[in-house]
């Protein structure tokens, strides 16, 4: 009868470890810390914090509207740029008078301060690509002036802000 109960009793045993192990595993080679330098993301991320990125964040669903990503930008690919995605593969983007419009519809953007100034657009966003943008808007290097940027690009989606403590908070 002994013989009977030992046997499971070890696979949980294995089965705990893995399941305690998993996380740590996740954490460490899942998630990266980047630097924030320059203002295009104000008032939301600012110079010299640090954010949490999770990199495997899109390998079961695709980029969403609003979030935050750390890309190889398309222009220098040594440079890593943070902003939030606004357009997806086939939206119509458009700025009128600094408001955002996406397929013909307004924008809700509660992470913007400031409006854009000047017009944008229309443009649709070509398959395999976004439409980024930073959310100070005039103050941004961004989809409006070197293009889509390309799926391929994405490193990682910016989680949250971890550094300096007293500015500690999830981004979208």
């Amino acid at each position: 009868m002994k013989r009977l109960f030992a046997r499971p009793v070890r696979l949980v045993g294995r089965m705990t470890a893995f399941m305690a192990l998993l996380p740590c595993f996740l954490l460490i080679f899942g998630t990266r810390g980047f630097y924030v330098y320059g203002s295009c993301m104000e008032p939301n991320l600012k110079t010299g914090e640090r954010v949490l990125a999770v990199r495997f964040a899109y390998m079961l669903t695709g980029p969403q509207r609003g979030d935050v990503v750390i890309f190889k930008y398309p222009c220098d690919p040594t440079k890593n740029y943070v902003k939030r995605i606004i357009g997806l593969p086939g939206d119509v983007v458009e700025i009128r008078s600094g408001k955002m419009y996406v397929n013909h519809k307004l924008l809700t953007e509660p992470y913007k301060q400031l409006e854009a100034h000047g017009d944008y657009g229309p443009e649709t966003v070509r398959e395999g690509n976004l439409f980024v943008l930073g959310d100070n808007r005039d103050q941004s290097n961004d989809s409006r002036f070197w293009g889509e940027l390309p799926m391929a690009n994405i490193q990682a989606r910016a989680v949250m802000a971890y550094w300096p403590p007293s500015r500690m908070h999830l981004l979208n």
